[in-house]
């Protein structure tokens, strides 16, 4: 069984899609819809933008997808997606790849586990590229200020770029719980295995520390940034003041002088 999972946007409306949507779902939270229709294919929808696929033919996927899109917000247009294969093999030992995994049985559960780990490993790769973007953007500013002792940029571009580095920021945080196991993972053998199994192969867990990481870094830059902003204005507005007290000096000078 092939499984495909793509990061369509920012933010799926599940429980909009959950109320529009024909059938009912095999399992639903507030940040999960899991469903299984009639033929024995299976769709998944996660509320931080994430729709995985498994079992369903291009057409059917297209047609699916395009119904999706009707309750996102914040699409994401760069390409972020993976492929992975379910291997069933009666008896065999349970075994994970970064491209495939074999597993002695299929059910609903396991499936579920599976898809939901692919779906992590994507949102990873699309918090990962954010987390670097906004990394990149706040170490030119840092460098600005090592060669200059200043910024040059006007105040409003400066704090539009705070503003939206926070956005990006905390879309990140706010989704960064994710990556707890769920529940049923604890109640069975065999599915701890295999979240085990692909959370190790898909690194998730390093991927989640360097993104944590990174965030750290920007939030010191941060406030770094809003610091000398303020120190900015604090000077510029302390000379405002010497320029009126002088100009109430000159002013007062002439009358005496002109008396």
């Amino acid at each position: 069984m092939n499984i495909e999972a793509y990061q369509l946007a920012e933010v799926i409306n599940l429980k909009k899609f959950r109320a529009d949507y024909a059938s009912q779902p095999l399992f639903a939270n507030t940040s999960e819809l899991f469903y299984k229709q009639s033929d024995g294919k299976y769709f998944y929808l996660l509320n931080y933008g994430i729709a995985i696929f498994a079992g369903l033919r291009d057409l059917e996927k297209s047609e699916l997808l395009k119904f999706i899109k009707q309750y996102i917000e914040d699409e994401v247009t760069d390409d972020f997606k993976e492929d992975f294969t379910v291997i069933i093999k009666e008896n065999a030992p349970l075994a994970v790849s970064y491209n495939d995994i074999t597993i002695p049985e299929l059910t609903d559960n396991v499936l579920r586990i599976i898809m939901l780990n692919i779906g992590q490993s994507v949102s990873l790769d699309y918090f990962e590229t954010l987390s670097f973007d906004i990394l990149k953007n706040t170490e030119k500013l840092t460098t600005e200020l090592e060669k200059t002792g200043t910024f040059k940029s006007p105040k409003k571009d400066l704090l539009r770029f705070i503003g939206r580095t926070l956005n990006i920021k905390n879309s990140i945080i706010d989704n960064l719980y994710i990556f707890d196991a769920p529940d049923i993972v604890w109640e069975d053998e065999l599915l701890g295995k295999i979240d085990e199994g692909l959370k190790r192969t898909f690194d998730l867990k390093m991927r989640y520390r360097d993104v944590d990481y990174r965030l750290k870094i920007v939030q010191e830059n941060l406030t770094m940034f809003t610091d000398l902003l303020q120190n900015r204005e604090s000077t510029r507005l302390e000379w405002v003041i010497i320029a009126l007290i002088l100009i109430e000096v000159v002013h007062v000078l002439k009358e005496w002088f002109f008396k």
